[in-house]
């Protein structure tokens, strides 16, 4: 059963007296009555380990500005029936529209991914869809409460310009109910569903990650990935998450049976030491991909905001390594740019 929470439900007097500010539940097997966790999983870096590596000297230079080959792209309205057109907007954020749906993954408009408008990460190429020209958004995935993928200066102009549903899991509703009034929000679980009409399926599912907004509210909120039930197939989206040994994406597999497309992430991942538990590097989301039974997958997390190490370009020729060495087809699994549309073939059933 859903375990959907109206942030206006609870006052705010009574958060800030609970130890958890997002949410209050019963224990279960991810949440210890307090916190969430990654079960058999591990945690974040302490803060010794995170000033230990921003002071290593490995982090790489990036480019102030590395525009995209593609222009912006203007999406059609809708697009209906079975097919799939994906849009790359930058990062984590994908435009999917089939069935009539136009679905927005983890959006960010902002040039920063950071609490401040005047430092953190900054954009070095534009989003691949100008915000004016986004068609109607029905529906929001918002996977965590990291700045870069939940951005509320994002959502307070979507919830202005299309008042879409927003689904996220537990804690985040509360968090972006405060900041953007009026917002529908649909908090779950993992393993909830949430039906949209007779068109489509929203499954909430595990990742192995974290979640923070500041120093005082560590793993408040759940974190997670989605998998969309659509009449073309069914649709993966990782959220931001670590290998953990292919856990998840064998439980993906034996809960869905494969999908025609996943979003995977393939940036953010050095140094492994630190990174390791968080971001899966193009290797392993090689792996993810055949373990989950994706014919078709995408990469993110990669190219627009410099978080981690590595080389800007490094994700995309390691994956095409790794697919190299799996003997997959390149054109299976590509790593998109800003603006890059990708109309997904539907799977031929035999």
């Amino acid at each position: 059963m859903s375990r959907s929470r109206n942030p206006l439900e609870h006052t705010l007097a009574a958060r800030k007296k609970a130890a958890n500010r997002y949410y209050s539940g019963p224990p279960s097997d991810h949440f210890d009555g307090t916190l969430f966790f990654n079960p058999g999983g591990r945690m974040p870096g302490r803060f010794t380990d995170l000033l230990k590596w921003q002071f290593n000297g490995q982090r790489a230079k990036w480019p102030a500005t590395s525009p995209s080959p593609f222009p912006q792209a203007r999406p059609a309205a809708k697009v209906e029936g079975t097919d799939l057109i994906v849009t790359m907007v930058g990062h984590s954020t994908l435009l999917m529209q089939t069935a009539g749906l136009n679905i927005l993954t983890d959006p960010v408009w902002s040039q920063r991914t950071s609490p401040f408008s005047f430092a953190g990460p900054k954009r070095v190429n534009a989003p691949g869809i100008a915000f004016d020209d986004l068609p109607p958004i029905d529906l929001v995935l918002v996977s965590h409460n990291h700045y870069d993928h939940l951005d509320l200066a994002t959502l307070k102009r979507l919830k202005e310009r299309h008042d879409p549903l927003v689904a996220t899991p537990l804690g985040n509703d509360v968090l972006i109910g405060e900041a953007v009034r009026g917002m529908r929000l649909s908090a779950h679980d993992w393993g909830d569903q949430i039906d949209i009409g007779d068109r489509a399926a929203i499954h909430i599912e595990p990742a192995h990650h974290w979640s923070a907004r500041g120093a005082r509210d560590r793993r408040m909120a759940l974190w997670a990935g989605f998998v969309i039930e659509t009449p073309g197939g069914k649709l993966y989206f990782a959220g931001d998450t670590g290998f953990h040994d292919g856990i998840n994406y064998r439980l993906m597999a034996d809960k869905h049976d494969g999908f025609r497309f996943a979003i995977l992430p393939i940036g953010a991942y050095e140094p492994r030491w630190f990174m390791a538990p968080q971001h899966q590097n193009p290797e392993e989301a090689v792996q993810g991909m055949k373990l989950c039974k994706a014919a078709f997958a995408a990469g993110c997390h990669w190219g627009t905001f410099q978080l981690t190490d590595e080389p800007m370009d490094e994700p995309v020729r390691k994956l095409a390594e790794a697919l190299d060495a799996e003997g997959l087809p390149r054109e299976r699994f590509r790593a998109l740019q800003p603006g890059e549309v990708w109309h997904v073939p539907e799977i031929e059933h035999g």
